[in-house]
């Protein structure tokens, strides 16, 4: 038996041998001194390019798990969104969607939806605006100084960009966008 034991214990303390595992693969959308956008999986600055998303820098108030408040401005949306996908975090993501008058069979879909966005790499968020054309001012009721120029449209959601398992195909998800309680919130 004290054989057994002794042959154990040593096997208890031999190093394990290390679990490689894959990085999942990032897809950089970079933009180039010409104007120009190029899908990478390299560095934008390796390119000599710049990143059409850069990195999220904290803000006081807001950081780690606890989230001081809700998002007021859209900016503050789009980096908490993206904070989810980078973070493949489900329920930071779940935690900006406006859960009003949704039943469990409806939440359970939902959520299996917002888990496959962050599952995805991001590429870019962008806004979506209504299809209208904003109203023309009136030359007959616009007098000298008078006249206010046309105002631009909100938006009415956000496009997200995103890649399937490889950089060649992508995927979007479209969240439409709802103000309530003075904050922004995201819908399917």
């Amino acid at each position: 038996m004290k054989p057994f034991v002794w042959l154990l214990l040593s096997a208890l303390c031999l190093p394990s041998p290390p679990v490689l595992a894959q990085a999942p693969q990032r897809v950089n959308r970079c933009t180039t001194a010409q104007g120009e956008t190029v899908f990478t999986d390299r560095r934008c600055d390796a390119l000599g390019a710049t990143s059409r998303m850069p990195p999220r820098t904290a803000s006081v108030g807001n950081t780690g798990i606890y989230r001081a408040g809700c998002a007021r401005r859209l900016s503050e949306l789009t980096g908490q969104i993206r904070d989810a996908v980078s973070a493949q975090d489900v329920n930071r993501l779940s935690s900006i969607y406006l859960w009003s008058n949704v039943s469990n069979a409806t939440a359970n879909t939902i959520i299996g939806r917002l888990e496959s966005v962050v599952k995805r790499p991001l590429i870019d968020i962008a806004p979506v605006y209504p299809d209208t054309a904003p109203p023309l001012v009136d030359p007959a009721l616009a007098t000298a100084g008078s006249a206010e120029p046309p105002s631009r449209p909100r938006p009415v959601g956000l496009r997200i960009e995103q890649t399937l398992g490889s950089a060649a195909t992508p995927a979007r998800t479209v969240f439409g966008l709802r103000r309530q309680y003075g904050c922004f919130w995201i819908t399917l």
